[in-house]
């Protein structure tokens, strides 16, 4: 087992090198570059600059220079110094601008993720030793709707739902009159009485897909002779299903883990660009709309990175629970 996991550690080395390159080079394939997006903004805003001073700011911004040039600057800065770089857009380092909304994206997303997993497994456990119930009915038809339903869509009708009938500000994590304040106890509770949205959003969906994925590994395993075995031994029910049947019918969860962490980073950008979080995938969204290399290449590696990790964990995570998996 070790072994195999030095292995994966040292195969992730030119997998990131080459995700990195890749990346750098999609985020620069649309025609132009980030100064021909800045112009193009400036003059949306009815400013305008003259081709000298555009072909000042692409020599300032080094983008006349060759993409391996451009790439190596980059990657050999981050390898060498831990410098992700200037974001050209926000003229600020990559670094602050990434580190300062990570929080309270890895917050949100963690919750959204936890409520998910609450509810998923129960539920989809429950659905699968009472089949054809009126409850599995119920919690089908949530599956479905779940589903069917798009994050934003559902987001629009909270938000509709919290402003008409509960008179909350919605819009944001917290009230326009607590922006720029410092955290303090009033404005924690302000944030509480908006963060209830996006965490409805995100778990719905989550847990409408992962509990049909549970019910249906649970009746897999249930229909299993050494279940069976365990009834005819004098075991109760709990005792057989939780014991037995679930741990393996939670290998879905576990082997998602490498798509866990690279979500807890990202979170949801469609829901966050609806709701007007401050997390970092609007920022993802807006740098690759700007062709901001720096920012979008920097996301995307460390996105890599999160991904690797997550794997290499639910492989080990599922070593550990299902012994039928393990390496000798």
């Amino acid at each position: 087992m070790l072994g195999y996991i030095v292995r994966r550690l040292m195969w992730a080395i030119p997998t990131l090198a080459f995700v990195s390159f890749i990346s750098f080079v999609i985020i620069q394939l649309p025609p132009g570059d980030f100064v021909t997006a800045y112009v193009a903004q400036l003059r949306n805003g009815g400013e305008y600059i003259t081709d000298m001073q555009e072909a000042l700011l692409r020599e300032d911004y080094g983008l006349n220079d060759p993409l391996l040039v451009q790439y190596w600057r980059w990657i050999s800065n981050i390898l060498f110094y831990g410098d992700f770089g200037r974001s050209l857009e926000w003229n600020a380092p990559v670094s602050e601008l990434i580190w300062e909304r990570l929080a309270l994206t890895l917050v949100l997303s963690t919750i959204s993720l936890v409520f998910t997993w609450i509810i998923a497994i129960p539920v989809g456990v429950y659905s699968a030793t009472r089949q054809y119930s009126a409850f599995d009915y119920i919690f089908t038809v949530f599956g479905f709707l779940g589903k069917g339903i798009p994050d934003f869509l559902l987001a629009l009708i909270l938000m509709w739902v919290a402003f008409i009938w509960m008179n909350l500000d919605v819009g944001g994590l917290v009230s326009p009159q607590f922006e720029g304040k410092p955290w303090d106890f009033d404005k924690i509770v302000n944030m509480l009485s908006h963060i209830w949205i996006p965490l409805v959003v995100l778990a719905t969906g989550g847990a409408a897909g992962l509990i049909r994925v549970m019910r249906a590994n649970m009746l897999d395993e249930l229909r299993k002779p050494y279940v069976e075995t365990a009834y005819a031994q004098g075991f109760g029910e709990r005792t057989v299903v939780w014991r037995y049947p679930v741990r393996v019918a939670l290998n879905p969860f576990i082997s998602t883990v490498g798509w866990a962490l690279p979500a807890l980073f990202s979170g949801d950008v469609i829901t966050a660009v609806v709701l007007n979080l401050p997390t970092t995938g609007p920022l993802l969204l807006q740098a690759l709309k700007m062709q901001d290399m720096y920012l979008a290449g920097s996301f995307i590696l460390i996105l890599s990175v999160f991904t690797v990790i997550g794997t290499v964990l639910s492989d080990i995570l599922l070593a550990l629970s299902d012994p039928r998996i393990r390496f000798s």
